[in-house]
């Protein structure tokens, strides 16, 4: 009976001790000689420290960004839609938040505001875009309808600086613009890129200030070429993108991976007015061409007959009695004593060729002409009541577009 007590207690006793020494254990390690820390660790590190990534643009962003700005523009939205109406293309409609259901609207335009509404009192509205410092000048190339009616246009660039931009002068048929900013030390301009070097599959990086946070890079690749028909503006030749483009970033720069400029962000394909992989930027060297036009000129030259051209349709094919496979674009109408009127061009006439090249249809003509020098003379081949009909036609100047006071 007693040893059952002994052995008892000495259970007892050794439970009770390890209970304790357990909780020691772990709640203080150090009094019992143990530790939670670890005696070492061993980790992989890069060796390489302030490398640049593998696969990495950051070379590209450096040369080009600081030649990015940011446009801000102020202007009295109803007196500025009530004293001008802008008749060539959509830029001109007044800003109002595009409707999904409306496939007319999935073209949509950046003008600054993300919210796509227009005040309908007389406070001036505030819209934000993008430009690209292309001269040592200080010539900054951007979009015309970032700048359109704007009382008031400031440039904030990299560095923070900001200044007042003056207007050179704008070309709304190709939605380019051209400012010049006096400030010292400017960055060192962009570089123009060769578009002939631009291929399908190329890496892009889309640079601008989108929705106003800020200069933002975006990157993706050229989707397409040549992109026209697409009734954005008069004149189109447009680089497809799928890096991301979004409100605020028109005028902005598509740089290629080594940072030169091969485009001017100008417009999405979207139903909600954000980016959804498809954008198009106007090609370096038409903006070249624009912008060395209006330094030059204050304007773009173009070459113009007067005519009002329309595609040949099947109803009027047959409505015209044409043969099935009838090509070029019929004239509709005829500017009274305008160039084509003086050259004996008639309503009705199929306009086939313009100095031996084919048109097969309005944009074909429009683009044919435009490239005429104005004051030169022009051989047109028509078809008139079956019978081919040369004639020699002295190419006008195409007219600014013109602007309808209230």
């Amino acid at each position: 009976m007693m040893a059952k007590r002994l052995w008892l207690l000495f259970a007892q006793a050794v439970t009770v001790i390890l209970a304790g020494y357990f909780v020691i254990s772990t709640l203080k390690p150090n009094w019992v000689g143990g530790t939670n820390k670890f005696h070492s660790v061993t980790v992989k590190e890069s060796s390489e420290s302030g490398e640049i990534s593998p696969g990495s643009y950051h070379e590209a962003v450096k040369k080009s960004m600081p030649a990015i700005v940011n446009v801000f523009t102020s202007k009295n939205e109803k007196l500025a839609s009530a004293s001008k109406v802008n008749p060539h293309g959509p830029r001109s409609k007044p800003k109002q938040k595009p409707s999904p259901e409306n496939q007319e609207e999935w073209f949509n335009f950046f003008f600054g505001d993300p919210n796509g509404q227009s005040p309908e009192d007389n406070s001036p509205e505030f819209s934000t875009g993008s430009g690209v410092l292309v001269s040592k000048e200080g010539l900054i190339l951007t979009n015309h309808h970032v700048i359109e009616d704007a009382d008031k246009i400031e440039v904030v660039l990299g560095d923070g600086r900001k200044t007042i931009a003056r207007l050179i002068g704008s070309d709304p048929d190709t939605d380019i613009a051209v400012l010049k900013i006096d400030l010292p030390d400017l960055p060192e301009p962009i570089v123009l890129g060769n578009l002939a070097n631009v291929h399908v599959g190329d890496i892009v990086l889309a640079i601008g200030n989108p929705f106003g946070v800020g200069q933002t890079v975006t990157s993706g690749i050229v989707s397409a070429l040549g992109r026209d028909h697409l009734g954005i503006n008069t004149f189109e030749n447009f680089i497809q993108t799928d890096a991301a483009i979004n409100p605020g970033n028109s005028g902005g720069g598509l740089v290629n991976s080594q940072g030169q400029l091969i485009g001017i962000n100008t417009a999405i394909f979207s139903k909600s007015g954000g980016s959804m992989g498809i954008g198009f930027a106007i090609p370096v060297n038409l903006a070249k061409q624009v912008m060395e036009s209006i330094v030059a000129n204050g304007a773009v030259t173009r070459g113009w007959m007067g005519v009002e051209p329309r595609d040949l349709s099947p109803e009027l094919v047959e409505a015209f009695k044409l043969p099935k496979d009838a090509k070029g674009v019929i004239i509709s109408g005829v500017l009274k004593n305008g160039p084509a009127e003086l050259g004996g061009v008639k309503p009705g006439d199929v306009l086939k060729e313009v100095n031996d090249k084919p048109i097969d249809d309005v944009r074909g003509l429009l683009n044919a002409v435009a490239a005429l020098t104005p004051g030169s003379n022009a051989k047109l081949m028509v078809d008139r009541k079956g019978q081919s009909v040369m004639l020699s036609v002295q190419i006008g100047k195409r007219p600014q577009p013109k602007e309808l006071q209230k």
